[in-house]
C-alpha cells in the first residue's frame, strides 16, 4: 500500500463526513475539528489514526513509520459506521426534540398560570 491508497481513504471519510452529518471543511482533519463531536468516541479515535496516517504518508521518510494494518481497520471502522448514519432521521429526531421542548414549555408555563390563578382566588 503506498501513500496514494491512505489519502484515498481520508478523502473518502471525509467525503462521506460531509455527506451524511453535513460536515464542511477541507480535509479530514478540518472535517474532524469541526464536526468530531457528533461521531461516537471509537470511530472520531479512528478517524484520527487515518489522518495521522495520511499526514504522514504524504513525506517518504514518514511513510515507512505509517501502519498500514491499523489504518485499514481505521478506514473500515469509519466507513462501517458513517454507512450506518442516516441524515434525514438525525434531522427529524433534531426537530422532534425541539418540539418536544417547545411543548413542555408551554405545558408548564400554562401549569404555572392555573397555580397563580387558583392561588388568587379567580378559579
Amino acid at each position: 500500500m503506498t501513500g496514494v491508497p491512505i489519502q484515498q481513504m481520508a478523502d473518502r471519510v471525509a467525503g462521506l463526513m460531509e455527506q451524511r452529518l453535513r460536515v464542511r471543511g477541507q480535509g479530514l482533519g478540518e472535517k474532524l475539528r469541526k464536526g468530531g463531536r457528533l461521531l461516537p468516541r471509537r470511530v472520531r479515535a479512528s478517524a484520527e489514526v487515518l489522518h495521522t496516517g495520511a499526514v504522514m504518508a504524504q513525506n517518504p521518510k514518514l511513510w515507512a513509520q505509517v501502519d498500514q494494518q491499523a489504518v485499514a481497520q481505521a478506514y473500515d471502522t469509519c466507513v462501517r459506521h458513517l454507512n450506518g448514519v442516516d441524515g434525514g432521521d438525525r434531522r427529524k429526531g433534531a426537530v422532534l426534540g425541539i418540539a418536544a421542548s417547545v411543548a413542555f414549555s408551554v405545558l408548564a408555563v400554562a401549569a404555572l398560570l392555573f397555580a397563580v390563578l387558583r392561588w388568587r382566588g379567580f378559579i
